[in-house]
């Protein structure tokens, strides 16, 4: 059946993360701790369709990881006419956006592209290089290596970023074919990348406990008391220590 297909290829993607990320996965979560022992911020990026929210303000995970969003409205109704001609390309904003937030040199940010070449990611990551940051990179490698570069750099992801983490997705993403289906089915990278980045907390989470440094970890706001302990006990130590 196709549900104990896909739970097959789920455990094997699991097992692959674990025997090919191990040490890069302790390398980040090592990053991530001396970067908030040392008064840093972890910003989190998009990761693989917004799976960051799994570890933003959630209950049992850390205060210090933060949202690094951003976006640019234009309003302009004009009669639709044939731009064709127009240069539209939006690589150089997210300078900008580094420029407006509040992310520090020596800070980390935390992006992801399945592919490792989606522009508005590389410009985020290739710009917040520039400025002192330390990236961190979901992708599937398998992907990657499949596809050209679009940015103006020439280069992907994992050609420049400080820590790669191979999420194991296949190119293309998804893992199974299914007779009578043309597209493959079921997508890798959120549920992989999602492990990555438990993983990675974990470590950290160990590290920072080793040097003497209790990280505040959040309660669930639905559960009795757990609101009143984020509130009065985790964010004001956040917002005077960073942890």
């Amino acid at each position: 059946m196709l549900m104990e297909r896909y739970q097959q290829a789920v455990d094997a993607l699991l097992k692959k993360v674990r025997d090919t990320q191990t040490e890069a996965i302790r390398r980040t979560g090592k990053l991530f701790a001396e970067t908030v022992a040392a008064g840093g911020c972890i910003h989190l990026g998009k990761i693989c369709h917004e799976i960051e929210h799994d570890l933003i303000y959630r209950g049992g995970g850390p205060i210090f990881y933060k949202a690094f969003k951003w976006n640019l409205n234009v309003e302009n109704p004009v009669r639709t006419r044939d731009r064709s001609g127009v240069d539209k390309s939006t690589e150089g904003l997210a300078a900008y956006a580094l420029k407006a937030s509040g992310v520090l040199p020596g800070d980390v940010l935390v992006v992801s592209s399945v592919s490792g070449r989606t522009l508005s990611v590389v410009d985020l990551a290739w710009e917040a290089k520039k400025m002192g940051v330390k990236v961190v990179a979901l992708i599937s490698m398998e992907y990657a290596t499949q596809v050209d570069a679009v940015h103006s750099s020439g280069q992907k992801l994992y050609e420049f970023v400080d820590i790669v983490l191979d999420n194991c997705a296949p190119a293309a993403e998804a893992m199974l074919e299914v007779d009578g289906i043309e597209a493959r089915f079921a997508a890798a990278s959120g549920i992989a990348s999602d492990y990555i980045m438990w993983n990675v907390t974990s470590v950290c989470v160990e590290e920072m406990l080793k040097m003497g440094l209790t990280p505040g970890i959040l309660k669930s706001a639905n559960f009795p008391g757990g609101n009143d302990y984020n509130k009065t006990v985790v964010e004001p130590h956040y917002d005077e220590y960073g942890w």
